[in-house]
């Protein structure tokens, strides 16, 4: 069997137990990855006991009951808290999903709570996606016309045009999908990974753009689109319960056909 050697200052610790001393019955362990960049010390793993019958359904009312009343120093990010802004997105007992939209009734036992995998680490849940939005930006994901319409009118498309963009224009750049790819993980500085192909695919497909061509030559390398194996652990991760696989097998399958050169 192989064995891997991690850094000794990668290493997970048994961190603190912040015991709850009410009476409920309902207690729920929440073990939270943690660390800090300033104080030197290695990874940790604090359990929390939080009284689940004063507290909202969901993990991220459990981290902010955590953040509010026993542990101020925990770190996460967290916005809308109604699933469409993407900032809570964390992995959950295993699975890279939002806090806002994850039942801590669905999970059974203790919940385990990481950051993002394969990102570099700002601090305790908190990762950094500076890289993933440099990638986005490389798309220029905007619309490209040189025509805004007729006589003022704003440039229009047919319904079934419009239909296209279904499944493509709610993704939230949560990162749950390109975090969860194999693929990305080990090759995120060159591939684009799921999420920004996915919003790739998004422009290149809007009949109202102009640079399909250009679009689909910026994407049309090995690295960047050609790394995806179909896995489909993208899909599987996404909390929107979008396609990113499809997507990308859209985009291949364009490129078989349209002349780029």
């Amino acid at each position: 069997m192989v064995q891997f050697a991690l850094p000794k200052n990668s290493t997970i610790e048994k961190g603190k137990h912040f015991s709850n001393q009410g009476e409920s019955k309902n207690i729920k362990k929440i073990n939270v990855y943690r660390w800090n960049p300033e104080d030197g010390q290695n990874p940790r793993l604090d359990t929390y006991e939080v009284d689940m019958d004063n507290c909202g359904p969901m993990v991220l009312d459990a981290l902010i009951k955590i953040k509010n009343e026993i542990d101020t120093t925990l770190t996460f990010r967290r916005s809308c808290r109604e699933g469409i802004c993407g900032s809570c997105a964390m992995n959950i007992d295993g699975s890279n999903t939002l806090a806002c939209t994850k039942s801590a009734k669905e999970i059974k036992g203790d919940i385990n709570i990481y950051p993002l995998p394969h990102m570099p680490v700002v601090k305790d849940l908190v990762p950094d996606l500076k890289q993933l939005y440099k990638q986005y930006e490389s798309v220029e994901p905007w619309m490209q016309s040189e025509v805004s319409g007729v006589n003022g009118v704003e440039k229009l498309q047919t319904v079934e045009d419009r239909s296209k963009l279904d499944g493509l224009y709610e993704c939230i750049l949560c990162a749950c999908c390109s975090t969860s790819c194999p693929s990305y993980w080990w090759n995120g500085d060159k591939y684009l990974g799921p999420a920004v192909l996915l919003q790739a695919y998004r422009w290149i497909i809007d009949s109202r753009d102009d640079e399909r061509k250009k679009r689909l030559k910026k994407v049309a390398d090995e690295l960047k689109l050609f790394r995806c194996h179909t896995i489909m652990n993208c899909t599987n991760a996404c909390p929107k319960g979008l396609n990113p696989a499809k997507a990308i097998g859209s985009i291949k399958k364009m490129l078989v056909s349209a002349d780029i050169s």
